[in-house]
């Protein structure tokens, strides 16, 4: 007789319980090597939340299979990012077993239903229905998969232009967006200012969202590598944050192997160093 199986708890679930025991913002990070071994060293690392992305990093779904397998048995949130808003990519992914899905350039109402459409079955949305044949469903042996599938989903979208800061109540409202994330990188470049996302206007427009979003009553999240920036979204009521790279750690950390031990060797500083992102 086959195992039967309960789908994980989502991470909507988990930003709803932060006003109970841990009552704390939801600390993550990227992962972007698209290595399972370093995806599962980070899993293990105590933090709350992973991002595995494919839109800035060499995943796609065979590496993101794989690392799903390898984080799966550590007490941590995953979320994936496809590379776009992508109704056949998105059903991909979801029938491979993503759960928490990231998707980037939300810029308007359509373009968060259209996200929402593409994570649900027939009324409700566009999902094609392969449950048989996927990973998701653990080839049938979730009971009900069909009819509870909405349920193991959660959906965040990102808010990462101009015209998305000026949309985002009405993204907000949208049925079916459990939460939003701020690119402050994609944003500074939008409104002109490409590399600075740490300038005055760009921080205002994350704030301003931030804002919303408690207004709204859904949970926001923020990326901030700066360890001061990430405190002060905190305080204006991120309720997630991204805090660190793989790539990113691997990069500084060997950096500063070779300046302890060749003379000479220039070594990045931190806050310039990861400014690009």
């Amino acid at each position: 007789m086959p195992l039967r199986v309960e789908p994980d708890a989502t991470f909507r679930d988990a930003l709803r319980n932060q006003t109970g025991a841990a009552g704390r913002p939801l600390a993550g990070m990227w992962v972007c090597s698209g290595s399972p071994l370093v995806a599962e060293l980070c899993a293990g690392a105590g933090l709350d939340w992973l991002l595995i992305d494919a839109e800035h990093s060499p995943n796609g779904l065979e590496s993101v299979l794989a690392q799903l397998q390898a984080v799966r048995g550590y007490p941590v949130q995953v979320l994936v990012r496809p590379p776009v808003n992508d109704t056949v990519l998105i059903k991909q992914y979801l029938d491979l077993g993503v759960q928490n899905l990231l998707i980037p350039m939300v810029n308007s109402v359509a373009d968060a239903e259209a996200a929402v459409a593409a994570t649900r079955y027939p009324p409700q949305g566009v999902r094609g229905v392969g449950s048989a044949l996927a990973r998701a469903s653990r080839w049938n042996r979730i009971p009900d998969y069909l009819a509870r599938a909405g349920e193991t989903v959660s959906l965040t979208v990102q808010i990462e232009s101009e015209a998305a800061v000026a949309a985002v109540d009405k993204i907000l409202a949208v049925d079916g967006v459990d939460a939003i994330f701020l690119g402050p990188s994609d944003l500074a470049a939008s409104m002109g200012l490409l590399g600075q996302q740490e300038h005055p206007k760009v921080r205002a427009a994350v704030e301003q969202c931030l804002a919303a979003a408690t207004t709204a009553g859904k949970p926001a999240g923020v990326n901030a590598f700066n360890k001061d920036t990430a405190r002060s979204y905190l305080t204006a009521g991120a309720s997630f944050v991204l805090v660190g790279a793989d790539v990113a750690i691997l990069a500084r950390g060997s950096e500063a192997l070779a300046a302890e031990y060749i003379p000479h060797t220039p070594v990045a500083e931190p806050g310039k160093a990861l400014a690009s992102y």
